[in-house]
């Protein structure tokens, strides 16, 4: 009987674990946990609910969400896919669903759904799972894989490794002679202290266009106001493209704010009309444009030099150019990041150029196969990162069915 060892209760090791079993019966699987408990980040996800994956069922349009595995996802995602983790999961009892902005949960709407699913296959394929487990050195010796945990020594024919990020995990690796590209941070929010956001916690706009000065990092979408500064999509997806040049600006550096991703001469034309039909109407009473608040125009008027008993007719030319500026090509300074929730994501991990993305197998030894996040992979928010775990725990296992 072949013997597989896992190294990581997550997503990804999971996964590996029941799909091998469910295609050779025949082999014998542990799965070695270093922490108390196992799926920690599953359970966390979505806010509780785990966010499974999204819901975009073209590869070539799905690996545009991954600022490191782009090019080396498509293979693999025309093997498995979004719809393939919809089939998988209702095949066991765990229907999902899409939500407005296309994230996809549980139809139950908590990760214990999906924890329960795991467990019950893992219990009935008879799968071994050793939590406090943590491993402190892998290598080969006569053909065999020897696996040291300060618990127990394990022999292994084949080595899964899919511990998620950590700098432990990544030593591991080194050992196994891989290289390992220095992890920096991927989705935070930006740390902005600017009097123009004061007090303005919890205001969105629908869709923002924002970019880095003097970078080409450009995102769209919703953008949202915090207590330290800006958050939303928009945002997130910036910090995840631009993880390693903030990075190397040391997370000091302009971003640059259309609040109505419009042209500024086109706003400009909305406030001068503004000036010829409504002459007598006060400028701060209300926003001409339905995505910016009336809290956020007054700010916007207020530092534009307009006071808040000047009528459209008072204004002069400069004033009005200032407050489309203001809406259009606001500039901010951040100084600083902020963790995303409780679901830290790091750009970094194993070289791609080592792994072999038919079947996830290293390039350096045979029978060590790498998935999820220790691989120098990551997304944006909104399920990419599990979809990745999926698609690499799925075709990992097939290879290592295969006796």
């Amino acid at each position: 009987m072949k013997k597989i060892i896992i190294i990581g209760g997550g997503a990804a090791g999971y996964f590996t674990a029941i799909n091998a079993k469910e295609k050779n019966p025949n082999l014998d699987i542990t799965i070695l946990e270093k922490g108390k408990e196992v799926l920690q980040k599953v359970k966390i996800s979505g806010g509780g609910r785990c966010n499974v994956t999204h819901a975009c069922f073209e590869p070539k349009e799905l690996v545009k969400f991954y600022p490191r595995g782009e090019k080396e996802l498509l293979g693999p995602f025309h093997k498995f896919m979004t719809g393939d983790t919809f089939e998988w999961f209702d095949d066991r009892g765990v229907p999902l669903k899409i939500e407005a902005d296309n994230r996809v949960f549980p139809e139950a709407n908590t990760s214990q759904a999906i924890i329960d699913c795991f467990q019950k296959a893992v219990d009935n394929l008879g799968i071994k799972v050793f939590t406090n487990h943590g491993v402190n050195s892998v290598y080969q010796q006569e053909n065999k894989w020897v696996i040291n945990t300060k618990e127990q020594i394990f022999e292994a024919d084949k080595v899964v490794i899919a511990a998620g990020s950590s700098k432990k995990v990544w030593e591991l690796c080194k050992t196994l002679e891989h290289t390992i590209v220095n992890p920096v941070p991927s989705l935070f929010t930006f740390n902005i202290k600017d009097k123009r956001l004061t007090d303005l916690l919890g205001i969105a706009v629908p869709n923002a266009t924002v970019n880095i000065s003097g970078t080409k990092l450009e995102a769209s979408g919703p953008l949202l106001i915090t207590h330290w500064g800006m958050s939303g999509p928009a945002v997130l997806k910036l910090s995840a493209f631009g993880a390693r040049i903030l990075a190397d600006k040391k997370y000091q550096y302009n971003v640059v704010v259309n609040w109505l991703s419009r042209p500024t001469d086109k706003v400009l034309n909305v406030l001068l009309n503004l000036k010829k039909k409504e002459p007598r109407k006060t400028v701060i009473l209300k926003s001409p444009f339905t995505e910016i608040s009336k809290r956020l125009w007054e700010r916007f008027v207020t530092f534009s030099d307009i006071s808040k008993n000047h009528n459209w007719a008072d204004l002069n030319n400069n004033q009005l150019e200032k407050l489309a500026q203001q809406l259009t090509n606001g500039v901010y300074n951040a100084n600083g990041r902020t963790t995303f929730k409780d679901e830290f994501v790091t750009a970094g991990g194993v070289d791609l150029k080592e792994i072999n993305f038919k079947n996830f197998e290293s390039r350096k030894h045979k029978n060590l196969f790498f998935v999820g996040e220790v691989l120098n992979i990551d997304a944006v928010t909104g399920g990419f990162n599990f979809q990745n775990a999926w698609t690499g725990g799925y075709l990992c296992a097939q290879a290592i069915s295969e006796v």
